[in-house]
């Protein structure tokens, strides 16, 4: 039998927006299509917002620095949606 070894490699590469999804490819070359919805701040923000992202983390993680948002690979893999932010008290 005849098998080959793969390693993956989760660090981020680059990152897209299309058809009410966020495509994120993967330095290994798989692709992750995740919907927007999943992610308000994202779904919410100006074209401009969503395209002005920086690689964090090492690699791992995505940061928009306008829209105080950051995701990681490991996230976007398990399909998990943003966490419910918690409003803070005024007063």
């Amino acid at each position: 039998m005849n098998s080959k070894t793969y390693n993956s490699d989760n660090r981020i590469k680059s990152v897209s927006f299309t058809d009410g999804m966020i495509v994120v490819d993967l330095v290994d070359g798989r692709i992750i299509s995740v919907p927007l919805i999943f992610y308000p701040r994202l779904f919410n923000a100006t074209q401009q917002q969503q395209q002005n992202w920086k690689i964090s983390a090492g690699g791992y993680g995505i940061h928009w620095p306008d829209l105080d948002e950051d995701l990681s690979s490991e996230g976007l893999l398990n399909g998990a949606p943003a966490p419910k932010r918690k409003l803070s008290a005024v007063g």
